[in-house]
């Protein structure tokens, strides 16, 4: 008999893998076959759109998990399809990053397209079943903050609206906040460790 709590690892496991598939390549399709279909470069727009002001390189790079070399050329590839601009850095060392208007048009429509696949994916829940989902996964989501050591932030990726991170109500930046003795974070300031 299968043991029921590896049944449902491995239907989550499967999910997470066919949501991971169809939200890439609906990134892919609406970066239009351009330097913003790559699931990494589509994570810096995303966050350079919904929540890092001009960040140094070194910023975006934290972000993303990248190495600084890896971190370099992501801005290269953005700033040769005129996604992206470079200006002066904070200390006249570095250098920050900004969206262009063609940019910031990429972005959104990546963020467009992550939405509504994933809202999709809802379709088939009803009001209260995906209020259910909502603790569920948010209670899962703060277990991995917990366990979480490193790497790209979780919040990559994310709308910092659609989540209610400035209104305490999202439950990923809570555990984070819990986790590190932070303050509640603010829409322009998620915390780097969620």
């Amino acid at each position: 008999m299968t043991d029921p709590l590896d049944h449902q690892a491995n239907l989550l496991g499967a999910f997470a893998l066919a949501m991971a598939d169809r939200t890439a390549a609906a990134v892919t399709a609406a970066g239009e076959g351009g330097a913003a279909g790559n699931p990494t470069a589509a994570a810096a727009l995303s966050a350079l759109l919904h929540f890092l002001d001009r960040p140094s390189i070194d910023q975006l790079r934290r972000v993303l998990g990248l190495t600084p070399s890896g971190a370099v050329r992501l801005v290269d590839r953005l700033a040769e399809a005129g996604l992206v601009t470079r200006g002066p850095g904070g200390d006249g060392r570095s250098r920050s990053v900004a969206l262009t208007p063609a940019g910031r048009a990429a972005a959104t429509r990546l963020s467009a397209a992550r939405a509504a696949t994933l809202r999709s994916a809802l379709g088939a829940l009803s009001a209260t079943e995906r209020s259910t989902l909502d603790n569920l996964i948010g209670r899962m989501m703060a277990g991995v903050v917990e366990e979480k050591e490193g790497g790209a932030w979780l919040c990559r990726l994310c709308d910092l609206t659609a989540c209610g991170r400035d209104t305490g109500q999202c439950q990923t930046a809570n555990a984070a906040a819990a986790k590190y003795g932070a303050a509640a974070t603010r829409r322009d300031q998620p915390d780097p460790r969620a």
